[in-house]
């Protein structure tokens, strides 16, 4: 249920005690819209640079994504300082990271490098999504790609929250 103090109260009231119930705030979650003509930008890019969409998807993460906190800390994890992971992490679908410039020796004296877990867009709220769109318009113009103006952006946004 979403509502304000006032209803939930009301509902709460109402409800067998045995029931356990989670309370978490309020986010408006990104638009069907939003996330549509990001992933039209990411196929044109995608096919401009002839990479993969999960390549683009990763980049773009990297530069305009969130980070994944959990309980307020940064999640991180290490991975071999290679090339070939870096590609791997790059053209993955089921998780995103960033590299830092952390860099240590693991247990059988290989390098490690210190990556920072990114949210994936699917989780984002609009304020996010709309940050990720902005960044890959820009990537997209700098690749001489047709993009909507800003005005069509910020109309595409508004419609979406009055349907």
């Amino acid at each position: 249920m979403t509502g304000n103090p006032l209803q939930l109260i009301r509902f709460l009231t109402e409800q067998n005690n045995d029931t356990l119930f989670d309370l978490a705030p309020h986010k408006e979650r990104r638009t069907r819209s939003q996330n549509a003509y990001y992933w039209q930008l990411v196929t044109k890019v995608a096919d401009r640079l002839r990479v993969s969409k999960n390549h683009v998807h990763n980049a773009f993460l990297r530069s305009y994504g969130q980070l994944l906190y959990i309980d307020g800390q940064l999640v991180t994890t290490y991975i071999p300082d290679t090339e070939e992971a870096e590609r791997t992490a790059l053209e993955a679908a089921e998780f995103h990271i960033k590299p830092t410039s952390q860099v240590k020796a693991g247990n059988k004296g290989q390098l490690l490098r210190t990556y920072v877990l990114l949210k994936g867009s699917s989780d984002y709220n609009t304020a996010e999504m709309s940050a990720l769109v902005d960044g890959a318009v820009m990537e997209a113009k700098q690749l001489d790609i047709e993009t909507l103006t800003p005005a069509e952006l910020e109309r595409m946004r508004l419609n979406e929250k009055h349907n």
